[in-house]
C-alpha cells in the first residue's frame, strides 16, 4: 500500500480557497488518487460546532490564547478522527488551512507568542504536518474586496486591515522559512492562470510519490 499524502492548503481572505479545493478535488480524483477533503477548524461534528463557537460573533470579547486553544482542540479532534487514519490507509488528505493558519492568524495577527504556537503543535499532531502547503497569495485590498462580496464577514473576517496585512507577512514568513514544503500561488491572476499553478505545484507532489 502506498502511503497517504498530506496536503493544506492556505490564504487569507478571498485568496480562492474554496474554487483551488474544488479544482485539486476534481485535478486528484481524476489522476486515480484516493482523497479525503476536509477543512480547519472542522471535519468532524464536535469539531464544527467549535468552528461555529470561533467565527461567530460573540456579545463577549474572545480572548486570542482562548482563540487559540479552541483552535487546536478542534484540530486534535480532526487529526486523531479523520486526518491520520485516512493517511494510515494510503490515502490522501486536502485540508483547507491547518497549524500554519494559526501561526498566521493568532500568532502574527494576533500577536501571540511563536513559541506557545510551537509547543502546542508538538503536543496537538507532532510529526504529522504537510507534506505540501499551497499558500494563495493576494494583496490584502483585492482580497478583503472579494471576501465582501461573498455573504456576511463572520467574527475574524471583521478584523481591521492591518491584522490581515500581519496575516499574509505571517503566512509569507513561514512559506520563506520552509521553501521545500510551500508553494506560493499568486491568486491574483485569472482563475486559469492559478490552476496551472497549482497543477504543477500537484506534479512535483505525485512525482515524489513515484
Amino acid at each position: 500500500m502506498s502511503a497517504g499524502r498530506f496536503i493544506s492548503i492556505e490564504g487569507g481572505e478571498g485568496v480562492g480557497k474554496s474554487t483551488s479545493v474544488a479544482y485539486i478535488e476534481e485535478y486528484l480524483q481524476a489522476s486515480g488518487v484516493e482523497l479525503i477533503s476536509t477543512r480547519e477548524p472542522g471535519g468532524t461534528k464536535l469539531a464544527e460546532d467549535l468552528r461555529s463557537l470561533l467565527l461567530n460573533h460573540h456579545a463577549e470579547r474572545v480572548d486570542p490564547f482562548t482563540e487559540l486553544l479552541m483552535m487546536f482542540a478542534a484540530r486534535r479532534q480532526h487529526i486523531t478522527e479523520v486526518i491520520q487514519p485516512a493517511l494510515a490507509a494510503g490515502k490522501w488528505v486536502l485540508c483547507d488551512r491547518f497549524t500554519d493558519a494559526s501561526y498566521a492568524y493568532q500568532g502574527y495577527g494576533r500577536n501571540l507568542p511563536l513559541a506557545f504556537i510551537d509547543s502546542l503543535a508538538q503536543w496537538v499532531h507532532g510529526e504529522t504536518n504537510p507534506d505540501m502547503t499551497l499558500l494563495l497569495d493576494v494583496d490584502i485590498e483585492i482580497g478583503m474586496q472579494r471576501a465582501r462580496q461573498r455573504n456576511s464577514l463572520d467574527r475574524i473576517e471583521s478584523e481591521n486591515m492591518a491584522f490581515f496585512e500581519a496575516v499574509r507577512q505571517g503566512y509569507l514568513t513561514r512559506a520563506k522559512a520552509e521553501p521545500k514544503r510551500f508553494q506560493i500561488i499568486d491568486a491574483g491572476q485569472d482563475i486559469a492562470a492559478v490552476q496551472t499553478q497549482i497543477r504543477q505545484a500537484l506534479l512535483t507532489l505525485k512525482a515524489d510519490d513515484g
